[in-house]
């Protein structure tokens, strides 16, 4: 989350008025995240939070607010939009599409327990399971041919070393199918900073939903295990919640080792992108790169086998 368009009080105060969530009080911009503008929203009734989306259209808009509203309806916790009298989740604000969503309790951690990986794995499998048939849903928006494309963009500006790997691990992955592999709507993003906790070490809050998309539901869970299981303990206690809900076929088991590959890719261009070509904004996240190219070379030289 960062802020790349400024909302003034007057313009919001307004905006606010079709989703009946009380007189507005404050707004305040979010500086985490890379993607698009946030804001906490203090009204009469409560906090709540504004994103403005940078980039998205409408069609892509509507699949991700509609999938966390029916998320948040079936249980899970994740933000639930608010709508106008009219089922309308998102409207024009600052020339923008922007949507209010709950804000929802916790905190982000930064070095989590094994427990509260078992937690994760759990809820993954879940989301999973619940999303498995979403109607018309959207491909990964940031799949294998974002990656293509997001490299050919940023060769010329890299070191040749780091060139060199790129260009080297495309090719590899291009030989590495994923369409054998069981999936549907994967959440995309599940980094430390968008799972929120509570007091007592609970599970309390999904967030940033707006990279999900259909892929293999592998990818998803070499994404989380990538950044929340830096040992063998918490990496097991991950994937044992998460076969408890969905076991894992002999596909899968065979392509783990590509999976987490293809994770550290991903993240690599994506940092890459944004602090090669930076946007310009009030407050801007701005992550190093150079950790998911540390993660890919190591995957690289020492494939990790699925633990069984």
């Amino acid at each position: 989350m960062s802020v790349y368009t400024p909302v003034d009080a007057e313009a919001l105060a307004d905006w606010l008025q079709p989703l009946a969530c009380g007189v507005l009080r404050q707004h305040v911009g979010i500086a985490a995240g890379m993607q698009n503008s946030n804001y906490f929203v203090d009204t009469s009734q409560g906090r709540y939070v504004l994103t403005l989306f940078e980039h998205l259209e409408p069609p892509a808009l509507r699949f991700y607010l509609d999938l966390q509203a029916e998320l948040a309806g079936a249980g899970l916790p994740c933000p639930r939009p608010l709508a106008d009298a009219a089922g309308q989740r998102w409207r024009l604000l600052c020339g923008k599409p922007a949507a209010l969503l709950s804000c929802l309790p916790g905190r982000s951690v930064s070095e989590p327990s094994v427990a509260q990986c078992q937690q994760l794995g759990a809820l993954l499998a879940r989301l999973h399971q619940l999303a498995a048939d979403w109607p018309q849903a959207p491909a990964n928006p940031c799949g294998a041919g974002w990656c293509m494309q997001t490299a050919q963009s940023l060769l010329s500006r890299l070191q040749p070393k780091s060139a060199a790997l790129l260009v080297d691990e495309l090719a590899w992955q291009a030989t590495q199918p994923r369409d054998d592999l069981p999936g549907g709507v994967i959440h995309g993003d599940l980094f430390r900073d968008n799972v929120l906790w509570d007091e007592c070490g609970q599970l309390s809050g999904v967030l940033d939903f707006y990279f999900a998309g259909v892929d293999a539901w592998l990818f998803d869970l070499a994404v989380v295990a990538n950044d929340w299981c830096p040992t063998p303990a918490s990496l097991a206690a991950l994937l044992a919640a998460y076969r408890q809900q969905r076991a894992l076929t002999p596909a899968e088991h065979a392509a783990w080792p590509a999976m987490r590959r293809a994770a550290a890719l991903r993240f690599w261009l994506l940092r890459l992108d944004v602090a090669l070509c930076p946007r310009p904004g009030d407050v801007v996240t701005v992550k190093a790169p150079a950790h998911f190219e540390q993660l890919l070379q190591r995957f690289r030289l020492a494939p990790e086998p699925l633990p069984r």
